[in-house]
């Protein structure tokens, strides 16, 4: 673990997001952990600590938002919402829901990356 900057999960139905964002975030020095949906993400906080949360919001049972505001008290990780829904209000409603940061698809590996360091150093 100590030659990773921090240990990520990833939530999203996309198989190829999923594998892509992994990826690229393991070429950047992250462990990574993936989820398929908001139910196998609970699971997975349940034992494993991580240090940031990306997050899609649409997702087929429970979306990224109902996961935030079901584990958000819970969780003492930061969520990046990573997700199509790009409108301006979509935005805000998931920040006031508790997301830390928000990141429109499609997106630049890179800018990803550089949100996810910012959060850490804080």
């Amino acid at each position: 673990m100590d030659n990773f900057i921090a240990h990520i999960l990833v939530v999203d139905d996309d198989d190829g997001i999923r594998s892509l964002v992994k990826k690229y975030l393991n070429e950047n020095k992250f462990l990574v952990t993936t989820a398929n949906s908001a139910e196998d993400a609970v699971e997975k906080i349940k034992i494993i600590k991580f240090d940031l949360l990306v997050l899609d919001i649409m997702m087929p049972g429970k979306s990224g938002l109902e996961f935030i505001k079901d584990n958000k008290k819970k969780l003492d990780s930061p969520i990046i919402l990573l997700t199509a829904k790009g409108d301006p209000n979509e935005r805000i409603e998931g920040l006031e829901t508790g997301a830390d940061d928000y990141l429109p698809k499609p997106f630049e590996p890179k800018e990803l990356v550089l949100r996810i360091q910012n959060i850490i150093k804080k």
